[in-house]
């Protein structure tokens, strides 16, 4: 049987997708492979995707393999299943591994880089899309198809692509960091967690789909909220005190630094 997609890794991130392309597609066009037994057969149970006997398989029949493994593991993985390899397009979500370098160890067929993130497994996710020079009009547009359930997807330039996946694929885990403190904060003053984290997380959704639909900068939307002399004002201060832009702007640069040195 030939299959639409297949996947090679079924961890976190790969796990994401393959919830979020089985909501789209049919998903027993949808074959997955991972080292982790368990794993895909809870996600086939979960999704109603199908089980690969190796990874081998995937290779050999599916139309578009993603390889949804660490960029450690890679070319490890390419050897194990580069024999099998036809006319498939190739799509990896390695960090910081060029499209270069795929060439170097898949050859000149049609290859694709792609950054997601986390929230792509309920379709809030944001994944940026690198394509390389031999991939045709018809392989572009059938794997936005398979990945629009994830969420947000944009192509964009390969630098573009390493730059903006330090904000996009790094930056779940800095909010998340943030819910959790302002959490730890509500926790301090007399709130139960549960309500404390749930404030947190609705607030944080609420926020950013403002500095989405209205346009505004964030500075601007910030001055909206703090009266003079009041509450919140005060704790901007609070945060400016300990250089909370300054470390969040530390943050996404250093992550794009991690990112360059994983692709020498």
């Amino acid at each position: 049987m030939n299959y639409t997609i297949g996947f090679i890794g079924a961890g976190n991130m790969g796990g994401a997708i393959i919830r979020a392309v089985c909501r789209g597609t049919d998903p027993a066009g949808v074959l997955i492979s991972d080292l982790s037994v368990e794993k895909t057969a809870a996600l086939a149970a979960e999704t109603g995707c199908a089980v690969a006997e190796s990874a081998a398989q995937v290779a050999g029949s599916c139309d578009i393999v993603m390889l949804c493994v660490k960029p450690q593991v890679l070319a490890q993985t390419i050897e194990g299943i580069k024999p099998y390899l036809h006319t498939n397009l190739i799509v990896s979500i390695a960090a910081g591994v060029t499209l270069e370098k795929l060439h170097g160890m898949l050859g000149d067929g049609p290859l694709v880089r792609i950054m997601p993130n986390t929230p792509a497994a309920i379709g809030k996710g944001t994944l940026l899309t690198a394509f390389g020079d031999k991939v045709n009009q018809t392989y572009r547009e059938k794997l936005t198809a398979l990945l629009t359930p994830c969420g947000s997807v944009e192509e964009v330039t390969e630098a573009e692509l390493d730059m903006g996946s330090a904000i996009s694929g790094c930056g779940p885990a800095f909010v998340y960091q943030f819910i959790e403190a302002l959490a730890d904060g509500g926790v301090q003053i007399g709130l139960s967690r549960e309500k404390a984290q749930r404030y947190a997380a609705q607030m944080v959704q609420g926020a950013a789909a403002m500095v989405l639909e209205s346009g505004q900068h964030p500075g601007a939307l910030k001055d909206a909220v703090c009266s003079p002399g009041g509450t919140t004002i005060a704790g901007v201060a609070k945060l400016e005190q300990g250089a909370f832009r300054s470390l969040a702007a530390q943050a996404v640069v250093t992550a794009y630094e991690k990112n360059s040195r994983i692709g020498k």
